[in-house]
């Protein structure tokens, strides 16, 4: 017992030590020391930025006391950029947490960014201003901090909306109950409209969970849609009468050059049917021009379409159907462009490879390849007619399936006895020698 007092007094002394440093580094709202008076408490939009992340925009939390004049902006958008990010990402089990920094810092590196930056001052009694600043000031500690991220039911803007409505009594739960504008899907058309590319990989990836009715509750979890409906929501105060949620709203910075995020998704369905049937035309006249002439060129082109055909659509479709069997992304399970796109597709690789070589064999195979691929894919179509098969990938089945209904016919086409020019070579050939 003598022996273990000194390490009992070291272990004692450490937890004091901590339970010390934490009192002192809770703002003067989460120790009591704070007026509901002297608080202000704002909701912070930041507008969209460059990189995919940032399409969305961002938001925030701010308490600030005006008499002791100290103030904390509370980001829900932290996360590690370690080596394991990635793969926690990649299996669903991303972890977010809340930090706060220095508002005006904030606002600074925002508006470096080009993003805007716009407040909403909550019209909240002096008794739920404090409720609020507690909030925020025992949440951002390290036992409470953490929550697994998910990009529609729990995000860092979703956190803020639940926040809001529990401090004004799940009031604006309740009026946000109604059906929302459009789908999770439509609202992300519209936000990733900037980069087409990326647009139509995210519409590849997800099933058909974000196309069905969701409630402006839900839509929240975007920041502009959060700073639309807390401007125009009206809460019962504790003297019986409405009155806004939202005091004055202010503009820090407006972004410059930026394109605004339409407010509708673009309508790229009749574009892409368009390039998926000049695609898979391309193919047909490329399989047509080799028979004629006998030239390589077509079959080295054609080849070549393979690959690209294997590298843009075959890894995504193997990717989709590796999140299906082996990661948490419930909103990629089952998903319908399976039909299109899958782990098959990217055998047009290796073989387009090959057929760029000269290989018979390859062709043949790539023959029985895309017949299966386009035979799926209108699998896919005919089932549509089933309420089970709902999922909105109306725009992709008008952009692949072209491609592979023109690639099976190329492939069938290059594979056939030569015609043509090539056969009248070859027998005027053989009646010379």
């Amino acid at each position: 017992m003598p022996r273990l007092a000194p390490l009992l007094t070291c272990l004692l002394g450490l937890l004091l030590a901590a339970t010390t440093a934490r009192a002192q580094d809770l703002p003067p709202w989460g120790t009591g020391e704070s007026q509901g008076e002297d608080l202000a408490i704002y909701l912070v939009t930041f507008g969209p930025g460059d990189d995919v992340a940032s399409w969305w925009g961002h938001g925030s939390l701010v308490v600030e006391d005006r008499r002791l004049q100290r103030s904390r902006l509370y980001n829900y958008g932290m996360f590690s950029f370690d080596e394991r990010m990635l793969m926690r990402y990649a299996m669903g089990r991303l972890e977010f947490w809340v930090d706060d920094a220095s508002p005006s810092a904030t606002f600074r590196f925002y508006r470096s960014l080009n993003r805007d930056v716009r407040l909403q001052e909550l019209n909240l009694s002096p008794a739920k201003k404090v409720e609020m600043g507690r909030f925020l000031a025992e949440n951002v500690l390290p036992e409470n901090r953490n929550y697994l991220y998910q990009h529609y039911d729990d995000n860092c803007v979703t956190r803020l909306r639940d926040g809001i409505d529990k401090v004004v009594g799940g009031q604006f739960h309740q009026a946000m109950s109604g059906p929302g504008r459009m789908t999770l899907r439509e609202h992300t058309r519209r936000y990733t409209a900037v980069g087409p590319g990326m647009s139509l990989l995210l519409d590849f990836l997800m099933n058909d969970e974000i196309d069905r009715p969701v409630t402006r509750w839900q839509e929240a979890f975007l920041p502009d849609e959060l700073e639309r409906q807390a401007a125009e929501m009206q809460v019962v105060g504790e003297d019986g009468q409405k009155q806004p949620l939202v005091a004055k709203t202010t503009v820090l910075y407006e972004a410059q050059g930026r394109p605004a995020t339409p407010p509708e998704p673009p309508k790229y369905g009749p574009v892409l049917l368009v390039l998926g049937l000049a695609f898979g035309g391309a193919a047909v006249g490329l399989a047509l021009w080799g028979r004629r002439s006998g030239a390589r060129a077509p079959r080295i082109l054609l080849g070549l379409q393979n690959v690209l055909m294997g590298l843009v659509f075959g890894i995504p479709g193997l990717a989709l159907f590796v999140m299906w069997l082996g990661t948490e992304h419930t909103v990629t399970w089952r998903n319908e462009n399976l039909f299109l796109a899958n782990p098959l597709t990217v055998l047009a690789v290796p073989l387009g490879l090959q057929m760029m070589f000269g290989s018979t064999k390859a062709r043949e195979r790539l023959w029985r390849l895309w017949w299966k691929l386009a035979l799926l894919g209108e699998v896919g179509l005919v089932l549509k007619v089933l309420p089970m098969f709902d999922q909105d990938n109306w725009r992709l089945i008008a952009f692949i399936l072209p491609m592979s209904v023109g690639m099976a016919a190329a492939l069938k086409l290059s594979c056939a006895p030569a015609t043509g020019a090539a056969s009248e070579s070859l027998t005027s050939s053989l009646k010379a020698s």
